[in-house]
């Protein structure tokens, strides 16, 4: 018999691709404990850097406003995604592929061409309603509001498709026992559905938060003066040599916790709820 040989190839690219990948990361891990400030040579292990984080006023405001538009974002993203989900599901019309188009599209579009679009889209509205209101004392303007309604508009795409995910694996049979049984639409939606698909919904918010709180292009865009995020915080520290070993060590912080959040996200992903088997 002729042994096949499967060849190594493969495994060795994808094994210097993933070294590629993480070396810049274990680099800034070790360069987050390095004494010295620069960090051009090695001045011994500290974590000093890691202490001055915590006494650094402008990363922790740019955090706060970081994550309350995080927060905002994936709550009416999460709600909108599913709503999107359960209606392409669901939906029998011969136009469904085109729904699942713009569903998709922001997917793929590049996120400067979004950033200059939702800018203009924006403008536009401030220039036509902005007289109308005056009179009111309502002034529009750029501003942390403008950053929500960005983020939800792309958020609520990966939470759409992460959900569609789910329901394609989705027992149906399982709706029309209940229907038969007598169970109303809203109540099995709640005590069927819901929960079946709960752990795409979670995955969904999870991957939708990771989204809003590490965006900087859309955000760059759409931003009012003074709002500034940590993304924008630490592109702006960058670029004036400001902070950099601190910087390294919220890297790494945010790197743990981004593993974590993608790891739990995942498990989410692939979870199978026992007592409905």
């Amino acid at each position: 018999m002729k042994v096949i040989r499967h060849s190594r190839i493969p495994f060795i690219v994808t094994l210097l691709t993933l070294v590629f990948l993480y070396t810049p990361l274990v680099l800034v891990a070790v360069a987050s404990f390095n004494a010295s400030k620069y960090g051009g040579s090695w001045a011994g292990f500290s974590m000093k850097w890691y202490i001055k984080l915590f006494h650094e006023p402008d990363i922790w405001n740019a955090l706060v406003k970081t994550l309350v538009i995080a927060i905002i974002s994936t709550a009416f993203s999460t709600v909108l995604g599913t709503l999107s989900a359960l209606a392409l599901h669901r939906s029998t019309s011969k136009l469904k592929a085109i729904y699942y188009a713009l569903v998709h599209t922001p997917l793929v579009v590049p996120d400067i061409l979004q950033g200059i679009s939702l800018l203009l889209l924006f403008v536009t509205i401030f220039s036509v309603c902005s007289p109308l209101l005056i009179p009111f004392g309502i002034n529009m303007e750029l501003g942390l509001t403008t950053i929500i309604i960005a983020h939800i508009t792309f958020c609520m795409s990966y939470v759409t498709m992460v959900v569609l995910e789910r329901l394609h694996e989705f027992d149906t049979s399982l709706i029309e026992a209940a229907q038969d049984l007598g169970a109303s639409g809203l109540y099995t939606f709640f005590r069927v559905t819901l929960p079946l698909i709960l752990p795409g919904i979670v995955a969904g918010a999870l991957f939708a938060f990771m989204l809003s709180f590490d965006d900087f292009v859309i955000t760059f865009f759409v931003k009012g003066a003074g709002d500034t995020t940590l993304p924008v915080y630490i592109q702006s520290a960058i670029r004036h040599g400001k902070n950099t070993a601190v910087l390294n060590a919220l890297s790494v912080v945010f790197l743990i916790l981004t593993f974590i959040i993608v790891f739990s996200a995942q498990k989410l992903l692939t979870m199978k709820t026992e007592e409905h088997k």
